[in-house]
């Protein structure tokens, strides 16, 4: 078995595809096809959750409950956090597993079937994810000059807080939820954290400014992909005033600022000072 054609970086919503491996869990089927529009909950970074739709074969449709990344050596698959292998290991394909209620359809090895994404869904995801990493950069750009010394920097240039400090990060229909750990590691790197909670506000306007100014601009944005392959590396690259920003990514995005309307952030500091929530909002 080969690694999942994937064409969701494409804004795909649609595709013709044959049926490579049908098993039931749980009363649930779990279908694996040559090639998907769905985007996938990523195993190791599980930032966007799954596109929604629907598999359809032979004028019967079933709802695609989830969508997620696996792994097969050929004999076993492997789903989601049991995933027990790196990307490109020998032997092993990365799959795109999708999932429906048992009974629906009748499914086997060699079935030709349509995959339907919500268009809509997909929007408001590309909306948050795309806003995500555009707060993610004003956001290094704020708190530039808390740096003593010079750490690896983002893709205009900046010192790069969020690569440093992100723990987790949560893409939300028109939004998304970033959170960041100030701690030991980070101020061994060259962060000073002092004062930030009287700044926050401060620090907040500086970002919503910055973000507003980009925003204004209606640059393009645009998905480049290292090949077809569920496994390919593929970058999020947008055009701002300050350059042209990539950042590694396997989601879904808008293909211009002007889709976002608005974008703005909330800075909260929690932990004693330890933590840093960044919420982010388009306009929708």
């Amino acid at each position: 078995m080969t690694d999942t054609l994937v064409t969701f970086p494409s804004g795909s919503l649609t595709e013709r595809a044959t049926v490579r491996f049908v098993d039931v869990d749980s009363g649930r089927q779990r279908v694996l096809t040559d090639r998907t529009p769905f985007h996938p909950v990523d195993h190791g970074w599980p930032d966007q959750g799954p596109d929604r739709g629907t598999l359809d074969r032979g004028g019967r449709s079933a709802a695609v409950l989830d969508c997620v990344v696996g792994a097969t050596d050929g004999t076993d698959l492997f789903v989601g956090a049991d995933v027990p292998v790196r990307r490109g290991e020998p032997g092993w394909s990365f799959v795109v597993v999708h999932t429906v209620d048992a009974g629906v359809l009748e499914l086997a090895a060699g079935d030709e079937v349509t995959l339907t994404v919500d268009g809509e869904y997909r929007a408001a995801l590309s909306a948050g994810h795309t806003g995500c990493h555009l707060a993610a950069l004003a956001l290094n750009a704020a708190l530039a000059g808390r740096w003593r010394k010079t750490p690896r920097t983002d893709g205009l240039g900046r010192p790069d807080f969020d690569g440093a400090a992100i723990v987790s990060s949560r893409i939300e229909p028109f939004g998304s939820v970033d959170e960041y750990r100030l701690g030991r590691s980070l101020r061994k790197s060259g962060f000073d954290a002092a004062g930030l909670a009287d700044e926050l506000p401060a620090l907040t306007a500086a970002v919503n400014a910055t973000l507003a100014g980009w925003v204004g601009t209606g640059g393009a944005v645009r998905v480049e992909t290292a090949g077809p392959a569920l496994i390919d590396r593929r970058e999020w690259v947008c055009e701002l005033p300050d350059g042209t920003a990539r950042i590694a990514c396997g989601g879904t995005h808008v293909t211009g600022l002007t889709e976002l309307g608005a974008v703005g952030v909330s800075l909260e500091l929690g932990d004693e000072g330890q933590r840093l929530t960044m919420r982010t909002a388009t306009g929708g």
